[in-house]
């Protein structure tokens, strides 16, 4: 498979690619995810002490725009179905524009 560029930063390609598309698979199906709702999975470094090195960062927009994320503490490839919140906990996940996004 090709590679294919990430917001101009990182070239991800292969079972790095495939890791992501099936994180972003898992997250529609768990939050009843139209098409057309938009899913952002990327891995980050983490800095800051007592964190992981590498963690895998999922934010979506549904419900009229609204902007949601969450974070496992694990590389992508690492990542599990059963590491992604449950179905009601989506209110939790509320993105409120805190200062270390994006």
């Amino acid at each position: 498979m090709a590679a294919r560029r990430t917001f101009g930063r990182t070239r991800v390609g292969g079972a790095a690619l495939a890791d992501l598309e099936r994180i972003e698979a898992w997250t529609r199906e768990r939050f009843a995810l139209a098409a057309t709702d938009i899913v952002l999975v990327s891995e980050q470094d983490n800095r800051l002490p007592g964190f992981p090195a590498c963690e895998t960062v999922i934010t979506f927009w549904a419900d009229a725009q609204v902007r949601y994320r969450y974070r496992v503490f694990k590389p992508a490839r690492d990542v599990c179905e059963g590491d992604l919140p449950v179905r009601w906990l989506k209110p939790s996940l509320l993105d409120d524009g805190d200062a270390d996004c994006c």
